[in-house]
């Protein structure tokens, strides 16, 4: 497995979520595609509409495409940009979980169902009641809870509901709180039905603080939640990393709960070529690989992706290097 390498050359992807299911590599990524409209700091150039899933039985080994699994035109309350998903897996059932705008131009969370890991995903009739934004990440935890992640500034609407349960479409577009003293906004997180199918509660603010307890604050650029949640457990601590949007790093925050706080301890990758930065963690046989895209297949496009992979390491306080 080379750094340097796409592991998926004959499409373009971005976003990779990597879960081990019965003994292969399961990749479940966005699906970028070619578009005439111009980037912008809203996302517009993002408009994928379909998703394809992706396995191997080792990261030197070949990837297998299992094909379009999920189409936007399945998906009745769906009007476009189906953006970065996420897969998890309970009682022999597969989810997809996945962002979109609804018709009113609101991005909301969905799911979809299948009896395999490669799918063909079957969606249900409505988005996740109280979802809201993109970027879904489902962590089911050792005791079998599980648990949603998602929210995303700028294009991903983030910033449009400051009070739970109300879209603001004043603060729509690339705009974010700001201010001395002004805490950041945190992603959102609910636990899950035992069907994994709706939100069991409100969803709640998972807190990202500093060192020393405090809440990280909404100017700190370098450090402050973007978008791209993902959560992992290792050696029973909850491992919260994400993008920071734009500074283009992959940060992370380590918490004793799956709600959180977490505190924010470093930084895993350095901005790659292109504007987003997107990951998954996954353990698999005994060693644990980072999965991230960049625009370096396209010539640096940065609607046109593509997904790599690489090991990382812990510590003995348990940081991250790579």
């Amino acid at each position: 497995m080379s750094d340097k390498q796409p592991l998926i050359t004959h499409l373009y992807t971005a976003d990779p979520s990597a879960h081990a299911f019965n003994g292969r590599i399961y990749i479940y990524p966005s699906h970028d595609r070619e578009t005439d409209i111009q980037d912008n700091d809203n996302g517009d150039q993002y408009d994928m509409n379909d998703y394809h899933v992706f396995s191997l039985d080792s990261l030197s080994g070949p990837v297998t495409d299992h094909g379009v699994v999920l189409k936007q035109e399945d998906v009745p309350w769906v009007s476009k940009q189906l953006w970065a998903p996420d897969a998890a897996t309970k009682d022999g059932k597969y989810y997809l979980y996945f962002p979109a705008r609804d018709k009113e131009g609101i991005f909301r969370c969905g799911v979809a169902v299948s009896d395999k890991p490669e799918g063909p995903f079957a969606p249900q009739e409505h988005y996740i009641k109280g979802s809201y934004s993109i970027d879904p990440a489902c962590f089911v935890d050792t005791d079998g809870s599980a648990y949603l992640y998602f929210g995303g500034l700028w294009g991903g609407q983030l910033q449009c509901w400051q009070k739970e349960g109300h879209f603001d479409a004043a603060w729509s577009g690339p705009q974010e709180l700001t201010g001395e003293g002004v805490a950041a906004q945190g992603p959102r997180v609910a636990k899950m039905t035992d069907d994994m199918l709706e939100f069991t509660e409100t969803p709640r603010e998972a807190l990202i603080v500093d060192e020393a307890g405090k809440p990280i604050q909404a100017d700190d650029h370098k450090r402050r939640f973007f978008e791209a949640a993902w959560m992992h457990k290792y050696q029973d601590k909850y491992y919260f990393s994400y993008s920071t949007g734009d500074s283009h790093l992959l940060a992370y925050a380590v918490g004793d709960s799956p709600y959180g706080p977490f505190t924010q301890r470093g930084t895993i990758l350095e901005p790659v070529v292109g504007w987003t930065t997107h990951h998954s963690i996954v353990e698999f046989e005994g060693r644990w690989y980072l999965f991230y895209h960049d625009s370096s297949l396209s010539g640096g496009k940065n609607h046109l992706r593509c997904v790599k992979a690489r090991e990382i390491f812990y510590d003995e306080k348990g940081d991250i290097h790579i």
